[in-house]
């Protein structure tokens, strides 16, 4: 039996990163993109599903604790993206789950949410819309479901990740937020385990040049020899994330009295 590590797969519409990566995202796959704040989790997410939808591959945002219009009016005003247009043609349709995740109370006692519902909804939406692409922004809501046991919420995410890889043509991305200057790769520790590839978002401080950069490297990817190297990326208006190179090149460029804006990239 012969296999390609090209087959099946979902561009990311990153150049670099797809290179990196033979093709982009395995599909049918969950992964988590992990990072403190302001490294462009969310960005990185959208650019993942208007990609998709730009294809033909329709997709779903899940928005857990900013609401819809925010999101929109964020993506056009930063990135000049029209999500309403997507969302008319019924190309990227965008859910305000807030309100499924807050914690409510009854006569005193604390509601706790089924992670079989939770992951009923969110099929439900997956399958209204035939999506081929989900994301859940951010995940860690979910998880916070008034159960403390971390056994518990291994089972609950282990739950949610289960029923979303049955549809094997429908690939998840799972953003998770670290508190700044930790050093873990998730919220509670588990959701790296059990999604099938982890991109961490991170600031490199070069203090010798002064110099901050916004790097993503790829920790894990399962069934895949990807290398450890860390890619120097930016935000840009139109094209969300644009990778610039592999750091130590960048590094190299700027002591050489290159500007770093005009850095030429490639992904040979």
């Amino acid at each position: 039996m012969q296999y390609s590590l090209y087959a099946n797969k979902a561009p990311t519409g990153i150049a670099y990163l797809d290179a990196l990566l033979y093709g982009g995202l395995k599909r049918g796959e969950a992964y988590l993109v992990a990072g403190e704040a302001g490294l462009g989790k969310t960005i990185f997410s959208l650019k993942f599903l208007k990609t998709g939808a730009d294809i033909g591959e329709p997709g779903i945002y899940i928005s857990v604790d900013e609401p819809s219009e925010d999101v929109k009016r964020g993506a056009y005003e930063a990135l000049g993206w029209d999500l309403d247009a997507y969302e008319k043609q019924g190309r990227v349709i965008i859910y305000d789950f807030r309100t499924h995740f807050k914690l409510y109370s009854k006569e005193g006692a604390a509601l706790t949410l089924d992670p079989r519902d939770v992951a009923k909804m969110i099929i439900d939406v997956i399958q209204r819309n035939k999506a081929k692409r989900v994301v859940i922004d951010p995940i860690a809501p979910l998880l916070i479901t008034g159960h403390q046991d971390i056994l518990w919420v291994r089972e609950y995410l282990r739950e949610l990740v289960f029923q979303l890889k049955r549809y094997k043509n429908t690939t998840t991305l799972l953003t998770s937020e670290i508190p700044t200057g930790e050093s873990k790769v998730s919220r509670f520790g588990v959701e790296e385990y059990l999604a099938g590839g982890v991109l961490m978002l991170q600031l490199f401080e070069e203090p010798m040049m002064h110099h901050i950069f916004r790097v993503m490297y790829v920790r894990k990817m399962r069934w895949m020899p990807i290398p450890p190297i860390k890619l120097v990326y930016e935000i840009q208006r139109g094209e969300g994330i644009v990778i610039r190179g592999l750091l130590p090149d960048v590094l190299r460029y700027i002591q050489q009295g290159y500007q770093y804006g005009y850095y030429p990239y490639t992904t040979q």
